[in-house]
């Protein structure tokens, strides 16, 4: 007669779904948590981790479910809002207003908790990038950069920027480069 298998804990399940995620494999991670999350659908944990899974899938409405619950229930846990405003935002290139406007609001929410959350300045330059509202994108990458000097993307988008704004200060009224003959 054969021993059965133990039945892993929770934590131990948990940190399995999230090897999954860093190893690009969501739909595993889904068929760990999905009935973990019927049992205990307001644990931080398992809800970040079936939220990041949907997320990944592309699943952004039930990403939404998943991630406003466990934000209701854990109003002080900044990971969760830091999904949550992914998984409202969606695909940048994408989003609307709407989306965007919702992806901010929680991204404040979780910045407002965790001043030094990672990557939510940069998701929030994206988004004012995407906005045309530049200088609010500027100073998010700033921010982006002051929590984490080496971000590189980061980096490259406050360069990017800059450069753009420098151009623009340089043409005049009129639009005008300098030196480009037209009276100044």
């Amino acid at each position: 007669m054969t021993k059965p298998e133990p039945v892993p804990d929770l934590q131990t399940l948990i940190n399995d779904s999230a090897k999954l995620l860093h190893q690009n494999r969501p739909g595993e991670a889904v068929t760990i948590l999905e009935p973990l999350y019927k049992r205990t659908p307001t644990q931080p944990d398992i809800a970040i981790n079936l939220g990041s899974a949907y997320i990944l899938q592309r699943k952004w409405d039930r990403a939404v479910r998943v991630l406003t619950k466990a934000a209701d229930a854990n109003p002080e846990n900044a990971m969760i809002w830091v999904n949550l405003g992914a998984a409202h935002l969606g695909n940048i290139k994408t989003a609307g207003p709407r989306q965007q406007d919702r992806a901010i609001r929680a991204y404040e929410r979780a910045l407002h908790i965790a001043p030094d959350a990672p990557n939510v300045h940069y998701h929030l330059g994206l988004i004012y990038k995407e906005r045309g509202e530049l200088d609010r994108a500027i100073a998010f990458f700033q921010q982006a950069l002051a929590v984490r000097a080496t971000d590189d993307d980061a980096r490259y988008w406050l360069d990017q920027l800059m450069t753009l704004n420098n151009a623009a200060d340089r043409t005049d009224s009129h639009g005008n480069e300098p030196g480009d003959g037209a009276a100044q």
